[in-house]
């Protein structure tokens, strides 16, 4: 349980790390908009995994589970990050029109960050999900 902690946590901060260091890069990627996201990203996704991380010992989950829950986090929160990072350094536009550059990217990038970005979010809301059922609330003992 303490190593699953530790992880987390160690993860979530050299997630952290990245969405800093992204934010110093922010202005030579192709589309700035989408780099600060990409900043974002890491450093929200960085904080939800130290949090998580801090939180663990109470979640309750068989040990499939917990793994699930584990790996599926943390598949979120750094190709979350990636993905982002692809549709700034592309300019890609498929599922963000708003912070996309005007001509987008090759058919092959928008269609690479349409899936990598479609699979963040069924990971990250399954693995909450799971995590949710986890911190439910234990049976009051009589």
């Amino acid at each position: 349980m303490e190593n699953t902690q530790r992880r987390l946590i160690w993860h979530g901060m050299f997630l952290f790390l990245l969405g800093l260091l992204t934010g110093f890069a922010e202005s030579n990627f192709a589309n700035v908009r989408m780099a600060l996201a990409a900043h974002l990203e890491g450093v929200m996704n960085g904080i939800f995994l130290v949090a998580l991380g801090s939180a663990w010992a109470k979640v309750r989950l068989s040990s499939p589970a917990q793994s699930f829950a584990f790996w599926a986090t943390l598949y979120g929160a750094y190709a979350n990050w990636v993905m982002t990072s692809l549709a700034a350094i592309f300019g890609t536009k498929v599922l963000s029109p708003l912070t996309g550059t005007s001509q987008g990217g090759q058919p092959w990038q928008e269609t690479l960050v349409m899936v990598g970005l479609m699979s963040v979010g069924v990971a990250i809301v399954v693995g909450t999900v799971v995590i949710l059922w986890g911190l439910r609330s234990e049976p009051q003992k009589a």
